[in-house]
């Protein structure tokens, strides 16, 4: 079998993209950790898959997949490039794109000046809904690592976060923590883990390891997360820049039961074939 694919980064976060809209193809855990293998694939963060929608109301169904080849319920820099690609491979004319994702529905518009905007819809709090295991919703919980106790924010973007202040994301200790806080018992779909800090009211720095991958130098939701965490802990403006080891990110919201709206760039980097 032979697929045609797209690589493609959001400020660094990358992507293999496969049309299965015009190509036919079911590909298994192992071909998908194939693929996104650097050494012995095309590699990427991500797989994400463009296939025609389940229901009406969708243009399209977006479908992603971890380097560990476990599908996930939303990547948002992943879906922005989901819509340069549908819109440069002629799927769609559309600038306003609807795509299903197994965590919702999401809104993709495409802007004049190459960026992209995603309606990300609301930020999920309820713990059972992230999910999260606590006895009550709270602006912030306590985390046990072995015998040091983390503060965290625990917020789903349409996939679980848990988010913690640092000082200085340069120092954070990223993966030795975020590995653990990724796996711990109370998040029993495993979580991305955001380290954030403060610049000031509209401006934040942040590094995210994402469950099933690791440290990647952009995360969307994740830039959603941190920011909504900030909000609701007071300690942000309802429109921030997000500073990622890959490039910035605009990030607004209105406040509880409003969307999240991220902007920021998607490029393509080359095309290819690949046999399976």
């Amino acid at each position: 079998m032979i697929l045609r694919f797209t690589k493609m980064h959001g400020l660094g976060n990358d992507f293999v993209v496969i049309d299965l809209v015009t190509q036919r193809a079911r590909l298994t855990e192992e071909q998908i950790r194939f693929l996104s293998d650097r050494h012995l694939g095309i590699g990427c963060d991500q797989l994400l898959l463009v296939e025609p929608p389940r229901t009406p109301e969708a243009d399209f169904l977006y479908r992603i997949f971890n380097a560990d080849g476990r599908e996930v319920e939303q990547c948002g820099n992943g879906a922005r490039c989901f819509a340069r690609f549908v819109h440069e491979n002629r799927l769609t004319a559309k600038n306003r794109i609807l795509a299903e994702t197994a965590g919702g529905l999401i809104e993709l518009n495409l802007n004049n000046n190459a960026t992209v905007t995603v309606n990300m819809g609301p930020p999920v709090f309820r713990p059972e809904n992230i999910p999260f295991q606590a006895e009550q919703e709270a602006s912030t919980y306590m985390l046990a690592i072995n015998d040091t106790q983390y503060e965290i924010s625990a917020v789903s973007m349409g996939n679980p976060h848990a988010v913690l202040l640092v000082e200085n994301t340069d120092s954070a200790p990223v993966k030795k923590i975020g590995s653990k806080i990724e796996c711990h018992a109370r998040f029993p779909n495993k979580v991305n883990v955001g380290f954030m800090q403060i610049v000031d009211r509209k401006h934040i720095r942040l590094r995210v390891y994402e469950r099933g991958v690791g440290e990647t130098r952009a995360c969307g939701t994740g830039a959603c997360a941190a920011v909504v965490s900030g909000i609701e802990r007071g300690l942000l403006d309802k429109a921030v820049r997000v500073d990622l080891p890959g490039g910035s990110l605009q990030i607004e919201w209105q406040g509880r039961n409003k969307p999240v709206l991220m902007t920021g760039e998607a490029t393509s980097v080359f095309r290819g074939q690949v046999r399976l």
